[in-house]
Protein backbone atom coordinates (compact mmCIF):
# COMPACT_ATOMS: atom_id res chain seq x y z
CA UNK A 1 0.00 0.00 0.00
CA UNK A 2 1.51 3.63 -1.28
CA UNK A 3 1.58 5.86 2.33
CA UNK A 4 2.50 9.28 0.52
CA UNK A 5 -0.43 11.81 1.05
CA UNK A 6 -0.37 12.89 -2.40
CA UNK A 7 -0.55 10.46 -5.94
CA UNK A 8 -1.59 10.73 -9.32
CA UNK A 9 0.77 13.63 -10.28
CA UNK A 10 2.98 13.50 -13.38
CA UNK A 11 5.74 11.35 -12.84
CA UNK A 12 8.37 14.20 -12.24
CA UNK A 13 5.99 15.64 -9.22
CA UNK A 14 5.57 11.79 -7.71
CA UNK A 15 9.43 11.23 -7.95
CA UNK A 16 9.60 14.83 -5.85
CA UNK A 17 6.28 14.12 -3.69
CA UNK A 18 8.13 10.03 -2.15
CA UNK A 19 9.95 12.47 0.81
CA UNK A 20 6.88 14.17 3.07
CA UNK A 21 6.04 14.96 7.00
CA UNK A 22 3.95 12.71 8.46
CA UNK A 23 3.09 13.29 12.70
CA UNK A 24 6.36 16.40 12.41
CA UNK A 25 8.64 12.97 11.26
CA UNK A 26 10.44 12.90 7.70
CA UNK A 27 9.21 10.17 5.36
CA UNK A 28 10.98 8.59 2.54
CA UNK A 29 9.37 6.18 0.12
CA UNK A 30 13.07 5.29 -1.27
CA UNK A 31 14.56 4.78 1.84
CA UNK A 32 14.42 0.91 0.38
CA UNK A 33 14.06 -1.24 -2.34
CA UNK A 34 10.50 -2.32 -0.87
CA UNK A 35 9.53 1.73 -1.20
CA UNK A 36 10.78 1.51 -4.57
CA UNK A 37 8.90 -1.08 -5.69
CA UNK A 38 5.65 0.70 -4.19
CA UNK A 39 6.78 3.80 -6.11
CA UNK A 40 7.52 1.77 -9.43
CA UNK A 41 3.73 0.05 -8.64
CA UNK A 42 1.60 3.10 -8.31
CA UNK A 43 -0.40 3.51 -11.37
CA UNK A 44 0.56 6.95 -12.61
CA UNK A 45 4.35 5.70 -12.50
CA UNK A 46 2.96 2.44 -14.03
CA UNK A 47 1.34 4.02 -17.21
CA UNK A 48 4.16 6.45 -17.52
CA UNK A 49 7.07 3.81 -17.76
CA UNK A 50 4.64 1.36 -19.70
CA UNK A 51 5.87 -2.43 -21.00
CA UNK A 52 9.54 -0.92 -20.38
CA UNK A 53 10.67 -3.71 -17.47
CA UNK A 54 12.12 -1.50 -14.83
CA UNK A 55 13.20 -3.83 -11.52
CA UNK A 56 13.26 -2.22 -7.83
CA UNK A 57 17.12 -2.84 -7.61
CA UNK A 58 19.65 -0.91 -6.25
CA UNK A 59 20.95 0.70 -9.24
CA UNK A 60 17.16 1.96 -10.35
CA UNK A 61 17.23 3.43 -6.82
CA UNK A 62 20.43 5.42 -6.85
CA UNK A 63 19.23 6.54 -10.18
CA UNK A 64 15.67 7.47 -8.89
CA UNK A 65 18.08 9.29 -5.87
CA UNK A 66 19.66 11.52 -7.97
CA UNK A 67 17.03 12.14 -10.23
CA UNK A 68 15.22 13.60 -7.12
CA UNK A 69 17.70 14.96 -5.82
CA UNK A 70 17.97 17.37 -9.32
CA UNK A 71 14.41 17.76 -9.21
CA UNK A 72 14.43 19.56 -6.13
CA UNK A 73 17.41 21.84 -7.37
CA UNK A 74 15.91 22.51 -10.30
CA UNK A 75 12.92 24.06 -8.16
CA UNK A 76 15.29 25.41 -5.44
CA UNK A 77 17.27 27.35 -8.56
CA UNK A 78 15.86 26.97 -11.93
CA UNK A 79 19.17 28.23 -13.00
CA UNK A 80 20.79 25.10 -11.68
CA UNK A 81 20.60 22.43 -14.32
CA UNK A 82 23.70 20.52 -13.49
CA UNK A 83 22.01 17.53 -12.21
CA UNK A 84 19.49 17.30 -13.57
CA UNK A 85 21.49 17.82 -17.17
CA UNK A 86 23.96 14.97 -15.92
CA UNK A 87 20.69 12.61 -15.87
CA UNK A 88 19.56 13.28 -18.92
CA UNK A 89 23.29 13.16 -20.07
CA UNK A 90 22.45 8.96 -19.39
CA UNK A 91 20.29 8.60 -22.02
CA UNK A 92 19.00 10.39 -25.58
CA UNK A 93 16.25 10.01 -28.32
CA UNK A 94 16.66 8.86 -31.28
CA UNK A 95 14.38 9.44 -34.08
CA UNK A 96 12.75 6.39 -35.88
CA UNK A 97 10.31 5.77 -38.59
CA UNK A 98 7.66 3.27 -38.20
CA UNK A 99 5.13 2.15 -40.12
CA UNK A 100 2.63 4.96 -37.89
CA UNK A 101 4.67 7.58 -39.29
CA UNK A 102 7.79 9.17 -37.01
CA UNK A 103 8.71 7.82 -33.55
CA UNK A 104 11.34 8.02 -30.99
CA UNK A 105 13.33 5.60 -29.40
CA UNK A 106 14.80 6.46 -26.00
CA UNK A 107 18.48 5.19 -26.42
CA UNK A 108 20.07 4.79 -22.20
CA UNK A 109 23.79 3.79 -21.18
CA UNK A 110 22.23 2.03 -18.85
CA UNK A 111 19.01 0.74 -18.03
CA UNK A 112 18.36 1.65 -14.09
CA UNK A 113 18.24 4.84 -15.30
CA UNK A 114 15.29 4.91 -17.48
CA UNK A 115 12.35 5.72 -14.47
CA UNK A 116 15.07 8.91 -13.36
CA UNK A 117 15.63 10.11 -16.88
CA UNK A 118 11.87 10.14 -17.70
CA UNK A 119 11.19 11.83 -14.21
CA UNK A 120 13.26 14.70 -15.25
CA UNK A 121 11.98 14.54 -18.65
CA UNK A 122 8.63 15.20 -17.81
CA UNK A 123 9.66 17.93 -15.32
CA UNK A 124 10.71 19.78 -18.56
CA UNK A 125 7.98 18.71 -20.41
CA UNK A 126 5.94 20.72 -17.13
CA UNK A 127 7.84 23.28 -16.88
CA UNK A 128 7.70 23.85 -20.93
CA UNK A 129 3.90 23.21 -21.40
CA UNK A 130 2.44 25.03 -18.15
CA UNK A 131 5.13 26.28 -16.07
CA UNK A 132 2.62 28.89 -13.94
CA UNK A 133 0.71 25.33 -13.25
CA UNK A 134 3.44 23.74 -11.46
CA UNK A 135 3.17 23.98 -7.65
CA UNK A 136 3.93 23.65 -4.26
CA UNK A 137 1.37 22.96 -1.69
CA UNK A 138 0.64 26.55 -0.05
CA UNK A 139 0.46 25.12 3.66
CA UNK A 140 3.77 26.13 5.27
CA UNK A 141 4.35 22.75 6.92
CA UNK A 142 3.84 21.06 3.50
CA UNK A 143 6.24 20.09 0.93
CA UNK A 144 4.19 18.30 -1.80
CA UNK A 145 4.45 19.23 -4.97
CA UNK A 146 1.35 19.10 -7.71
CA UNK A 147 0.45 20.33 -11.31
CA UNK A 148 -2.54 22.55 -11.49
CA UNK A 149 -5.50 21.27 -13.74
CA UNK A 150 -8.36 22.93 -12.00
CA UNK A 151 -10.39 24.95 -15.01
CA UNK A 152 -9.42 28.48 -13.25
CA UNK A 153 -5.66 27.35 -12.16
CA UNK A 154 -6.46 28.82 -8.49
CA UNK A 155 -5.67 25.31 -7.17
CA UNK A 156 -3.53 26.04 -3.80
CA UNK A 157 -3.35 23.15 -1.83
CA UNK A 158 -1.99 19.67 -2.57
CA UNK A 159 -5.29 18.12 -1.00
CA UNK A 160 -8.05 20.11 0.07
CA UNK A 161 -8.92 17.53 2.40
CA UNK A 162 -5.77 17.76 4.18
CA UNK A 163 -4.07 21.06 4.24
CA UNK A 164 -6.69 23.22 2.32
CA UNK A 165 -8.83 22.34 5.96
CA UNK A 166 -5.92 22.70 7.68
CA UNK A 167 -5.91 26.48 6.69
CA UNK A 168 -9.31 26.94 7.11
CA UNK A 169 -9.59 25.76 10.28
CA UNK A 170 -6.42 27.87 11.86
CA UNK A 171 -7.71 30.81 9.89
CA UNK A 172 -11.11 29.84 11.95
CA UNK A 173 -9.16 29.86 15.11
CA UNK A 174 -7.40 32.83 15.13
CA UNK A 175 -10.61 34.89 14.09
CA UNK A 176 -12.05 33.01 17.23
CA UNK A 177 -9.40 33.81 19.72
CA UNK A 178 -9.51 37.70 17.69
CA UNK A 179 -13.19 38.01 18.86
CA UNK A 180 -12.54 37.11 22.65
CA UNK A 181 -9.55 39.32 23.24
Amino acid sequence: MDPRPLTGEPISLELLNTRWPQDGEPQDLLSSLDGLAIWLASPTVASELGEHPVHADEPTLAALLRARDALAELLADPANTAAADAVLARGRLRLTASPQGPAERLELDDPAYYPAWTAVRDYLRLVGDRPDRLRKCAHDACVLHFFDTSKNGTRRWCSMAACGNRAKASRHYARARTGRD
